[in-house]
């Protein structure tokens, strides 16, 4: 289904919710955004007729029917006594998740025609339901990319961004055919084919810096029929299993945040400083290891082996970078605590 027809049939429903009268098709080619484009009175009625088999088959209870003996034609509404939802109980979980899919509008990308819709009903002299009959999901979107990266998808276009990937400073270009965005626990994602890796991605929005530009014709899209947006963010934004236990050094007084996640060993003095030994669960060796290499001689990896090796791997990586030597220690000195070094040059 093409945006526009979606569209077109989101603003019918809303028309027809939001009134109580029987609105003659006439009246709702007049009122309802999509229908005026038609370019006669036949191109219409085809239009109305599929949008109206389309509801029907959406499981929509729509009533065909007249306000009084005087009309001249039927008119349509859609049976609100039918339409809405029985009495439900909510977990709190459940609760929340309606809560933020009841407040999908709230974006001005997306509010737009839900509003104009009303406001043309409104104007023509419908009687509007106003406490009952308004549609108000709506989600509340701060970052800037939001709008464009909607846009591309709707039209299907390839769209070009710069990204800075988690635990780095600098962004790097890249050009993804946009599936869907997602909302996973309060954050937006784009998910989509990312052709710099030739291979399905998420992005998470707030680090999606602007300009995004959206390139090629419309409809160079395609989304996989298989594809699941939803599992595809949360495979890649839920922390991996458990693999194992890391123990670490953590200097007298240093280091607190580390300290709130870890479990505490004991004291334990390492190459003459007063300090202790944590340990934490280990799912991912590349970003502890990223996060411990950051306090500096302020920790040090006693296992596992792996773990010692990447963050050392990071410090010797940091030095190049910086063009300063880096005196790393052979990992056969002291096998029951294997300890790494800082970089030797110092600012």
């Amino acid at each position: 289904m093409s945006s526009a027809r979606a569209e077109r049939l989101v603003n019918l429903v809303l028309c027809l919710l939001s009134t109580r009268q029987f609105l003659p098709a006439e009246r709702i080619r007049s009122i309802v955004p999509g229908y005026a484009d038609a370019p006669t009175d036949e191109a219409f009625f085809r239009m109305f007729e599929r949008d109206k088999n389309e509801l029907r088959e959406l499981g929509v209870p729509l009533e065909v029917g007249r306000n009084s003996s005087f009309d001249g034609a039927d008119g349509y509404r859609v049976a609100r006594q039918d339409y809405e939802l029985g009495e439900i109980d909510l977990e709190p979980a459940e609760a929340a998740a309606v809560a933020l899919a009841s407040r999908l509008w709230e974006s001005p990308d997306l509010a737009a025609p839900a509003h104009g819709a009303l406001l043309k009903l409104r104007a023509a002299g419908v009687e509007v339901d106003e406490d009952q009959g308004r549609v108000q999901p709506r989600v509340v979107t701060a970052d800037p990319a939001f709008g464009p990266l909607l846009a591309a998808v709707q039209a299907g276009r390839v769209v070009t961004f710069p990204h800075r990937r988690g635990g780095e400073s600098s962004a790097q270009q890249r050009t993804v055919e946009p599936w869907g965005v997602v909302s996973w626990r309060g954050r937006w994602y784009l998910v989509g084919h990312d052709r710099d890796r030739d291979a399905a991605r998420s992005f998470r929005m707030s680090r999606i810096s602007e300009p995004v530009r959206a390139v090629g014709p419309a409809g160079a899209v395609v989304v996989p029929p298989e594809v699941d947006l939803m599992a595809m963010v949360r495979h890649n934004v839920e922390p991996p299993p458990v693999s194992g236990t890391a123990r670490i050094w953590v200097a007298a007084g240093r280091a607190h945040g580390l300290r709130r996640l870890a479990r505490p060993v004991g004291p334990r003095a390492h190459r003459g400083r007063a300090g202790d030994e944590v340990e934490m669960d280990l799912r991912s060796v590349e970003t502890v290891a990223r996060w411990l290499s950051g306090h500096g001689p302020d920790v040090a990896v006693l296992a596992p082996e792996g773990l010692i090796t990447a963050v050392r791997e990071n410090w010797a990586a940091a030095a190049a970078a910086h063009e300063a030597p880096v005196r790393v220690p052979a990992p056969a000195a002291e096998r029951d605590a294997p300890a790494l070094e800082t970089p030797a040059a110092r600012p």
